[in-house]
């Protein structure tokens, strides 16, 4: 059974949309913030692979749209209630002055799952804002 509408989580980043958009694309600084490992091709069709506390999150992207969008299909291998592919995942960066506010929609989770997805999202999109703040090309320069 699906929820009827999205879940949705907000937050603000004191950061450019490019500079959190890689976030979204790279493996390498996504799993600073979400998982352990990452296999990421960001072009539609292209694989989306994640593991993070022994959980195969598996599907691919649709949409790569930088710096401003990315949709990409969220399952779990091996989870009969939230197959690979089985739900979509789109997260929208919008500058606001020099912020971005990240707006992540998932859609089509059943409602077992919904939460869950909540609480998750909620906490690892948290986890971006002080990796970016200090990620800044002022924190970056030499010294």
């Amino acid at each position: 059974m699906t929820v009827p509408g999205v879940l949705t989580v907000t937050v603000r980043i004191g950061a450019a949309p490019a500079d959190v958009f890689p976030y979204f694309v790279n493996p390498a600084l996504m799993i600073r913030w979400i998982g352990e490992w990452a296999d990421l091709h960001p072009e539609p069709g292209g694989r989306f692979a994640l593991d993070f506390s022994k959980t195969p999150v598996r599907g691919e992207y649709v949409e790569v749209e930088p710096p401003r969008r990315v949709v990409f299909t969220w399952g779990v291998a091996g989870h009969d209630s939230l197959p690979p592919g089985s739900t979509t995942v789109e997260v929208v960066l919008t500058a606001d002055g020099s912020d971005t506010v990240v707006e992540l929609f998932h859609h089509d989770l059943p409602v077992g799952e919904r939460d869950r997805h909540l609480e998750g999202w909620t906490t690892m999109l948290g986890r971006l804002v002080p990796l970016l703040r200090f990620a800044g090309p002022e924190s970056t320069a030499a010294s």
